[in-house]
């Protein structure tokens, strides 16, 4: 097996890495190899650098964690067309879209705010900014399981994932697109340029233009769809030592009356169940809408002291402006014959987010034994205000066989001038430390260390209420990497994290934080990674035990309301691998089963206080599991088949009710037009399986996954 090494000055939170004469080494957003096979290329590769998992540009093989990621080839390979699909192909991620949830996660036990998604290091703060957008975008998709407070501040005990861009880089000069036409008038459209801008002495420039173009009618009755994402880097080598990068990312939505979800029917109790016949139906009104404008900036400054220190400081500015005006849930009466539309809203968010983080890393010598050390400081302003307007009351009662959906202002009330309900301001001061010292030549201790001081102010105009909260949060990580043979590791880790009350403090009340402490987790793992028959394969496996107290629970009968749980406990066990069965045949895939339930939570339901110990949490499977093959007939034909299997979910917190596990299946077929042009079909959802992805806790409403389709496409690099 052909094994790559490379040294990567990667951009946000990777280490500086220095070729051994000293040159600057560019950031690169992959890693490359001259004449890497296909099957090589979507393989597990232990041995590459993970910047989610570290900061002392380890690998995945060298790190006491569960790491796992979908690179460029992978997200081909798959046909990934949004950056969730590429963290859905990761081991246990459940991901969907469903309005009012935007990037919803479920892993290891744990959802929501529970899982951190960061871009290019940098955490939001908010799920809604997390709703999937074109991959084209995006390099990489990364995965760190368990507790990262010790990386990436407070918050995520069950996991972060990082959802990075494709950046400027020295690679060649090259120029690739995409062209693809699927079901549903579902079209996309994108280029990629990166080129050097001069050439000779003093300083280089080196640019990267991506921007993509998606446009669908929707799978559901009326939900239309267009989004533009644009993405422009500038890297400049200053001299030998210093290195500035600049990334703008721009990206703007729009979707015509959302799909809510589709009621299921009565009685809610035991296995929920749909209408097949109206699965299309759109409850929305009319003139329903979302829409996003955001925008990011990045200043990468790296600086190299010498061969063992290097500096890195990065300022990063985010934008992002949200409405939204639906009708939202949707019930049929008791003999199913008529559904019942309800809970109007309308809603704009404005979040800002300016921040700056310094990082210094240093290899040097501690009592005699190898150490590399890490060190940081970094300041943030979350910054969000809504403006919320909802009627929860009836609107109409409609026949699902045929119905007027109505305009927005037909409901009562929804003409309301706009008007603040909600400001937040959310500063957080950190400073961390991070080591890895081999205490032999197979033993390495790798420890960790951050502090976090959270300032939150919230003022409810509406009400002409504010408060202000201070918290602060210690955590960290101690694990032992084991070489038991120079492709076997053995790893063991003890990680904490913690979190402020109320899941996410940018949309939180002041009813949600209130005289709340910190929620805190803590975890315990153990696995490893290895590599087999020379080369052929690689696997992983990781079982961990996590457990967290103070938790915001979402209301089961109370909507976009949390309750205070006392403690729940995840223990599960992730398997991943791939192996090259023959030269020509490739086998990959990855299986988790996780038992996640409550220890400690007494809800209130309608005024009566019942516990639910030893329930499960609502939209929580314990079990996922992914499969590909790939199969090279020949030198420029290829054929592949995929499965994606996800186990039942409860739809309450009393676990009285739940929905049906299901599989989906995929194939494609790809055939090389020549080295620069590739022409693929590719058919989804082969059976044209009924499923939900995720169900609405309060709504009881389905959100339908999509049925089946078959999409071509013509992709080209020269």
């Amino acid at each position: 097996m052909f094994r790559a090494t490379t040294f990567v000055l990667l951009v946000g939170s990777a280490p500086l890495g220095w070729a051994q004469n000293d040159a600057l080494t560019l950031p690169a957003d992959t890693v490359t190899a001259d004449a890497i096979e296909p099957d090589e290329a979507t393989g597990i590769n232990l041995d590459r650098t993970i910047e989610s998992g570290s900061r002392l540009n380890i690998s995945a093989r060298e790190n006491p964690a569960s790491i796992s990621v979908a690179d460029r080839a992978t997200m081909e390979r798959i046909g990934a067309r949004n950056f969730q699909d590429a963290a859905n192909a990761l081991p246990g991620v459940n991901a969907s879209a469903p309005p009012g949830w935007g990037g919803y996660v479920a892993y290891r036990g744990f959802n929501g705010a529970q899982i951190g998604q960061l871009f290019n290091g940098i955490n939001l703060q908010y799920g809604g900014s997390a709703r999937p957008v074109g991959a084209w975008i995006y390099d990489r998709v990364e995965l760190l399981g368990g507790p990262s407070s010790f990386l990436n501040g407070s918050g995520a005990v069950g996991g972060s994932l990082n959802f990075i861009t494709k950046l400027a880089s020295r690679d060649e000069d090259s120029v690739e697109g995409r062209l693809s036409y699927s079901r549903y008038d579902t079209w996309e459209t994108a280029i990629g340029l990166n080129q050097a801008l001069n050439e000779g002495d003093g300083p280089r420039h080196y640019a990267r233009l991506d921007y993509s173009r998606t446009n669908t009618n929707g799978y559901v009755d009326r939900q239309e769809n267009g989004s533009g994402n644009l993405a422009f880097s500038l890297l400049s080598d200053i001299n030998d030592q210093l290195s500035h990068t600049l990334g703008i990312e721009y990206l703007e939505e729009k979707e015509d009356s959302p799909y809510w979800g589709t009621p299921v029917l009565q009685p809610l109790s035991g296995t929920l169940h749909i209408d097949k016949h109206n699965r299309f139906n759109n409850y929305n009104v009319e003139d329903g809408r979302y829409e996003q404008r955001t925008r990011w900036l990045r200043s990468i400054t790296e600086y190299r002291f010498d061969h063992a220190t290097q500096l890195r400081n990065t300022f990063y500015h985010y934008k992002g402006n949200r409405d939204y005006r639906n009708l939202e849930r949707y019930r049929y009466d008791a003999d199913n014959t008529a559904v019942t539309r309800s809970a109007a809203y309308r809603q704009r968010h404005d979040q800002e987010v300016n921040g700056n983080r310094l990082e210094l890393t240093h290899a040097n010598m501690l009592f005699g034994l190898a150490s590399d050390w890490a060190f940081g400081l970094e300041y943030s302003r979350n910054q969000q205000t809504n403006y919320p307007l909802s009627i929860s009351a009836d609107f109409d009662t409609v026949n699902p066989n045929g119905f007027n959906p109505g305009e927005f202002l037909d409901i009562p009330g929804m003409d309301a001038p706009r008007a603040k309900g909600r400001s937040t301001w959310t500063d957080t001061t950190s400073t961390f430390v991070e080591n890895r010292t081999r205490l032999t030549g197979r033993l390495a201790l790798i420890t960790a260390l951050r502090y976090d001081h959270i300032d939150f102010d919230v003022v409810d105009h509406a009400a002409s209420t504010q408060l202000d909260r201070r918290w602060d949060a210690f955590i960290g990580r101690i694990g032992l990497v084991y070489d038991l043979t120079e492709t076997v590791s053995l790893y063991t880790q003890y990680s904490t994290s913690a979190e402020p009350p109320g899941g996410t403090l940018t949309s939180a009340s002041i009813g949600q934080v209130g005289d709340l402490d910190l929620s805190t987790g803590r975890q315990v793992e153990i696995g490893t990674k290895f590599d087999i028959l020379d080369g052929r394969g690689s696997a992983t496996a990781a079982a961990y035990r996590i457990v967290r107290k103070n938790i915001s629970v979402p209301s089961s009968s109370v909507p976009n309301t949390t309750e205070q749980a006392g403690q729940q406990t995840s223990t599960g066990i992730e398997l991943s691998a791939s192996f090259n069965v023959t030269p020509q045949l490739l086998a990959a895939g990855n299986v988790t089963w996780v038992r996640a339930e409550y220890d400690e939570f007494n809800e209130t339901v309608s005024g009566v206080v019942i516990s639910r110990k030893g329930k499960k949490p609502v939209n929580i499977p314990d079990r996922v599991a992914n499969l590909w093959l790939t199969y090279h007939m020949a030198p420029d034909w290829q054929v592949g088949a995929d499965a994606r299997y996800v186990s039942s979910v409860y739809a309450n917190t009393a676990n009285t009710m739940w929905v049906p596990s299901y599989t989906v299946y995929g194939l494609f077929l790809k055939h090389d037009l020549d080295i620069h042009t590739e022409l693929s079909a590719r058919l989804r959802n082969v059976t044209d399986e009924v499923y939900a992805r995720f169900i609405h806790q309060s709504n009881t409403q389905y959100y339908l996954g999509e049925p089946r389709s078959l999409e071509m496409a013509v992709q080209w690099r020269y």
